[in-house]
């Protein structure tokens, strides 16, 4: 096995182009294990971790243009405010050691559907951009995901950004999980409210081949609260309203038995998940917050593991 450690990122480009099949490794967290457990056994690993603007990230009017390596530490330490959805998800990451060498672009790359990322970027709405020697391109996240740990990058192309468009309303996020820490997700839930379009978003993870938006929820949720006229009065969102988001929720699913979990039982988790974060996220917006103080206190349930 060769092993490719190019400097800077049009080198990284050019090695990618002359070897397809390289492996990108920058943490390592997914790549190691399959190569420890020799589930893949690649001709050439390409090393990204000396690729300085990878681990860099610009925060605009709008969006957050995170680079690929950017470990999930760094998001819950410096991005809460913008990406409170995506650091509730950092926080269920693995341990410490795996969330200051674990990335968003590496989590992007693995294609899981049991990525803890996945849920808050679809409902944050993320492009990935992909590189390589031939340009550049933004691929919106809906379309990233092609299957069970399959996506949408040409063989020549690598991650360099994920762009996330900024919260403009509170955002929430659960996971459930055989223990509350370092623990594959049975399945995943994220939730965000945007006031200013007064629509809602909702995806799910670990509950069908990729992760995906569960767009009838969404709608019907939009046009219930918009009807109801909570979005000005601020009012408790009725639980038959409650009961039926999560319904729908849990009928977009289209989950597998495997050893962590029935399908049946990820069809009901998704339900309860998606009526409680739906209940914290509106709570917050009822109390006039904005999704800024997500992920500050593990103590108060900013893992959100259920």
């Amino acid at each position: 096995m060769d092993f490719l450690r190019p400097a800077r990122w049009e080198d990284a480009l050019a090695a990618k182009a002359e070897h397809p099949s390289a492996v990108p490794i920058a943490g390592g967290t997914d790549v190691m294990v399959e190569l420890n457990f020799d589930q893949r056994r690649p001709a050439q690993l390409l090393d990204l971790n000396r690729i300085p603007e990878l681990y860099e990230w610009d925060t605009g009017e709008e969006e957050v243009a995170l680079g690929a390596c950017v470990p999930y530490t760094r998001i819950i330490e410096h991005l809460r405010r913008e990406l409170p959805g995506l650091a509730l998800a950092a926080h269920t990451v693995g341990s410490p050691q795996i969330r200051n060498r674990g990335s968003v672009g590496g989590n992007l790359g693995a294609a899981s559907p049991a990525g803890d990322s996945h849920p808050p970027l679809l409902t944050a709405g993320a492009e990935v951009e992909a590189e390589s020697v031939r340009g550049s391109r933004r691929i919106p996240v809906e379309e990233f995901f092609t299957g069970v740990k399959r996506n949408a990058l040409a063989d020549d192309e690598l991650i360099k950004r994920v762009h996330i468009r900024k919260a403009s309303g509170p955002q929430q996020f659960s996971k459930i999980g055989t223990r509350n820490a370092m623990v594959i997700a049975v399945c995943g839930f994220s939730v965000a409210l945007r006031p200013e379009s007064r629509r809602v978003r909702a995806a799910v993870g670990s509950a069908g081949p990729t992760p995906f938006r569960a767009t009838a929820a969404e709608d019907f949720l939009g046009a219930a609260l918009e009807e109801a006229g909570l979005w000005e009065s601020g009012g408790p969102v009725p639980a038959s309203v409650a009961k039926e988001f999560a319904g729908l929720c849990s009928a977009a699913c289209s989950p597998i038995d495997d050893v962590r979990g029935s399908a049946a039982y990820r069809r009901h988790a998704v339900g309860v998940m998606a009526r409680r974060t739906l209940g914290w996220a509106w709570e917050e917006y009822r109390s006039g917050g904005d999704g800024a103080g997500a992920g500050t206190d593990d103590s108060a349930g900013g893992s959100r593991c259920a």
